[in-house]
């Protein structure tokens, strides 16, 4: 019985250990607020994938949308308006040429995410958010929140895509 009870508070006090650890490490998980109220939610990078685009012109980038488990249901049932807590992200790199990737291949034809651009996020909550189409709107880069004036150009750009509650990309199972 005494080991039971030895064992149990060892493992009480290194779980301690190990989440003050992680709250001291100023993860970006622990960014400040947007305009929006939205910080970085926790362990969004295990998030489920919607799917993969990729921006040319002035973005020229590659992107990943991830969703949360919400959202990825709503996805795959095909269910719209999307539920209030469904939140879908979109991380983003620089699409460079991988000269590694070419020598192989023999010509210029690979192209690799190159540095992290910034992280987006859409947040469902019909009530707080109903100003904006029921979503809330957050960008981060190296774990710290956009300006104002940024996130004022999220709503109006989603407007397009209303019939599709406010959202770009489409599932691709």
């Amino acid at each position: 019985m005494r080991r039971i009870a030895f064992l149990l508070v060892a493992f009480a006090t290194v779980a301690g250990i190990v989440a003050s650890s992680a709250r001291a490490s100023g993860h970006a998980d622990e960014a400040a607020d947007t305009i929006f109220g939205i910080k970085i939610p926790p362990g969004y990078r295990d998030w489920k994938l919607i799917s993969v685009a990729h921006e040319e012109g002035s973005l020229n980038d590659i992107r990943a949308i991830l969703g949360n488990d919400r959202a990825i249901k709503a996805y795959r049932e095909g269910k719209l308006p999307f539920p209030d807590g469904a939140i879908i992200a979109r991380l983003a790199w620089s699409y460079v040429p991988s000269e590694e990737n070419n020598k192989v291949f023999g010509r210029a034809q690979s192209f690799v995410a190159g540095s992290a651009t910034n992280v987006q996020f859409m947040v469902k909550d019909s009530r707080k958010y109903a100003a904006t189409g029921g979503w809330g709107f957050a960008q981060f880069k190296d774990g710290k929140p956009d300006g104002e004036a940024k996130l004022n150009t999220c709503f109006p750009c989603h407007v397009p895509v209303k019939a599709r509650d406010f959202v770009y990309t489409r599932y691709a199972p």
